[in-house]
């Protein structure tokens, strides 16, 4: 198939020559055999693995406390690119490495759920940038996914899709398992088969956890492919949550570095760094750089803390080597297929410098601080739950000095593009059959949309031109592949902007020009000017960890580069620069669509796993929740409509017979109001009003339960949820999902034992009667067409 025209894709079909006969057995009668598409012969397996939220300085592999003994064997068999960058955020990562294309071209300049309507932050990929899978699968590649999807916009995260944007939709990839969103729970994920919700294969008391399952299901796919098809390439991105928040892993695995990191953050820092010395991923000459003031010294913390701050670190290290662990699973399932010499494997080690999202001292159920109340979680709140961390029944997160140390020996963390701490992560290149300079370091500058074009051009697949009808603009990163053999070869890329959240530098011929504008765990307050940011600039021949700033010796190289930034900024869609931070949660500031865009919401029995933003917002206000039942066989029990989980969220249901509303405070507090008698049997209305007592954001309310227009039951809720219930965990009808709002379901998902015909959930509107008659329903179901 060497003759095959590629930069048209779909590839056009080729119209049959030769004579036309009428019987089949005439001996002019012939037809060229079906041949399946495949990619050009010597076109490798592709399989490219990238962790989440872990820094440079994590992996052992890269001379971190976390062991990763299988990173280790792949880079002692293959290439470790030390100066390999990210865009220090996920969703733009993610975008830019599928792509090729830097991540404001692609519409991602930021996470997806605060999307505006400016091309280079709306979440909408253009469909002239065509993804890599889908290239590769109009090739003759086989495609698959296992793990995160940040890259959906969030107003089409429903299970009404469009699924455009989805892995299977228009993302080029044949199979998904996994996530949609930022983050989900490792024991109880929100789970895709393609665009289907399906609950987990095992419950935690069972054992279960994402990454292993992950690993399960990859296997199998790889396995069937290369059965069913050995001679057809497959092309495998295998991206499982870890180790982003929450840091869940099973005891034993944390167990292992006990007492590891009882010396503090500041000793890890130079400990990491001796050995990153001593394995050639930093030059001899790199310096440690300095902890800046706003994070604070090992030595200045309180005491009854650090026992706790030590166990963030423990858990979060255990993480990452069980992730090392199941990831060697999946590769040893390709030795067993003899297929590991002849796949290129890429692991890149995080999608982003280490996460300083926790705080300065970590969380344990981070939902507190997304919701202001991270005051609540005290040193004694903390060490009274110390064994709890990474278990089912913890959330947490650690804290920014040990992201701080994750990134030995760069400043700065996820979220700060402007600096190497937030953008530089390790990665390994494994492809025995063609690398011939097994376990050498490679030093050329290198970017993640810098792997699409290596991927094309070791399958011999040109970029296309046309794609389903669509002239297709150039990917904009360099090929990897030209330093593979040659340690000593001139980087070929060597000009990258960079911008997050207003942090933002370039990089040119070695020299880099930064800013930061934000710190990642200050949220609130006056932001300086774009213009009053102070520019610091850097020689990375002399001075590869950015420890000596020159801006002030160098002004007019400073000036050089910072007009670089503007036109680099001004080529890729990064202007307008935007720093605004609650605004862009509010979609009707922020300028993308909303799929709720009404007071009053009517849902049928059977709809489930509603993300946040597919059901009307509850928070801060007065609503009501009201449903046609009937009960079969005896009392009826399970729930009705609840929106949440374990972590915080709220429940109508039933509990043996009698209705009951829950309120899961971020696992603080669960209040909980009960009817006064049970349902009667037939057909009956329950309803829930929540009168908010007003006042600012997550007040409390009073709720009152109704039979048929009757009150049968009344308390008051203290506080509320003011922004967020959770950021995996969904709205069902008839059950509850993941994990459980209430702690006392009389099943373990709450499944509802009668009918549900109908549940309405209204805002800010007050019913007299508290009852909602017929045409009031059709009113507002023919509102909704």
């Amino acid at each position: 198939m060497a003759d095959i025209q590629r930069q048209i894709l779909p590839i056009p079909d080729m119209p049959r020559s030769g004579p036309i006969t009428y019987d089949a057995k005439d001996p002019d009668t012939s037809f060229e055999p079906i041949q399946p598409l495949l990619p050009p012969d010597g076109a490798p397996n592709v399989m490219v693995i990238m962790l989440d939220d872990v820094g440079y300085g994590a992996p052992s592999a890269f001379g971190g406390p976390g062991q990763t003994p299988v990173f280790e064997r792949l880079a002692e068999g293959g290439l470790r690119f030390t100066r390999f960058h990210t865009t220090a955020l996920c969703s733009p990562t993610r975008q830019a490495l599928l792509t090729g294309r830097n991540h404001h071209s692609v519409g991602m300049g930021g996470i997806t759920e605060i999307a505006t309507s400016a091309p280079g932050y709306n979440s909408i990929r253009p469909n002239t940038k065509a993804p890599l899978a889908e290239i590769l699968k109009l090739n003759g590649y086989s495609t698959a996914q296992f793990g995160k999807c940040h890259e959906v916009p969030v107003w089409q995260t429903s299970p009404a899709g469009p699924f455009d944007a989805w892995p299977t939709g228009g993302g080029g990839f044949e199979h998904f398992y996994g996530f949609v969103g930022g983050e989900t729970n490792q024991y109880e994920p929100a789970l895709y088969d393609g665009t289907s919700p399906i609950d987990p294969p095992k419950t935690p008391e069972e054992g279960y956890h994402l990454t292993e399952d992950l690993a399960d299901k990859a296997i199998a796919w790889v396995r069937q492919q290369k059965t069913l098809m050995p001679d057809k390439p497959f092309f495998c991105y295998f991206v499982p949550g870890a180790c982003h928040a929450p840091h869940h892993v099973p005891r034993e695995w944390s167990a292992r570095y006990r007492g590891r990191f009882d010396q503090g953050w500041d000793a890890i820092r130079e400990e990491t760094l001796a050995r990153q010395k001593e394995l050639g991923v930093v030059p001899p000459n790199a310096e440690l750089t300095g902890r800046h003031a706003e994070i604070p010294a090992w030595d200045e913390i309180e005491p009854e803390l650090k026992p706790v701050l030590a166990r963030q670190m423990e858990v979060y290290a255990g993480m990452l080597e069980h992730t090392d662990h199941h990831i060697g699973r999946l590769l040893a399932a390709l030795e067993e297929l003899g297929i590991f010499e002849e796949t290129l494997v890429y692991v890149i080690t995080g999608d982003n410098g280490a996460s300083a999202e926790g705080g300065l001292r970590g969380s344990f159920n981070e939902l507190l601080a997304f919701n202001g109340m991270g005051s609540v979680e005290t040193p004694e709140f903390m060490a009274s739950r110390i064994d709890k961390f990474g278990t089912p029944e913890a959330f947490n997160h650690y804290a920014v000095g040990w992201a701080h140390a994750m990134d030995t020996p760069y400043q700065w963390t996820k979220q700060v593009a402007s600096h190497w701490g937030g953008t530089r992560n390790g990665t390994i290149v494994h492809w025995p059959s063609r690398i011939r300079s097994a376990g050498e370091v490679r030093s050329q500058f290198c970017h993640v949309i810098d792997v699409a074009p290596t991927i094309l051009e070791v399958a011999g697949i040109p970029e296309p031109t046309l794609v389903n009808g669509v002239q297709q603009s150039p990917m904009e990163g360099t090929s990897m592949l030209y330093a593979f053999d040659n340690a000593d070869a001139p980087e070929r890329h060597d000009q990258q902007y960079f911008e997050m959240f207003g942090n933002r530098g370039i990089y040119h011929k070695g020299w880099s020009a930064v800013t930061k504008h934000r710190t990642p765990w200050v949220v609130g307050g006056q932001m300086v000017a774009f213009d009053d940011d102070v520019w610091e600039l850097y020689d990375g021949s002399n001075d590869p960890t950015q420890a000596h700033d020159l801006a002030a010796e160098m002004p007019n190289k400073l000036h050089e580069l910072q007009r670089l930034w503007l036109i680099e900024a001004t080529r890729y869609n990064v202007l307008p620069l935007d720093d605004r931070t609650a605004e862009r949660f509010n979609s009707e500031i922020a300028g993308r669509p909303e799929l709720i865009q009404s007071d009053t919401q009517l849902l049928y029995g059977g709809m489930g796993r509603l993300t946040e933003s597919s059901l009307v917002n509850v928070k801060n206000k007065s609503f009501s929740v009201t449903a046609e039942i009937a009960s079969t066989d005896g009392p009826i029990s399970g729930v009705i409509l609840a929106q949440g989980g374990s972590f915080g969220g709220w429940s109508l249901y039933a509990k043996q017979g009698r209705a009951k509303f829950a309120y899961n405070l971020c696992a603080l507090e669960t209040a909980e109001i009960e009817a006064d008698r049970p349902v009667p049997s037939g057909e009956h209305q329950v309803r829930m009003e929540f009168d908010y007592d007003g006042g600012g954001l997550g007040k409390g309310g009073n709720v009152s339960l109704f039979y048929d227009g009757d009150k049968v039951g009344e308390g008051h809720i203290e506080h509320t949820v003011p922004f967020i219930f959770s950021a995996d965990e969904t709205a069902d009808v008839g059950q509850d999902s993941g994990t459980p709002v209430a702690p006392d379901y009389d099943s373990a998902n709450g499944a509802f034992t009668g009918d549900i015909h109908w549940v309405q959930v209204d805002t800010g509107a007050n019913d007299a009667d508290h009852f909602i008659k017929p045409e009031e329903r059709i009113r507002v179901a023919m509102a909704r067409q």
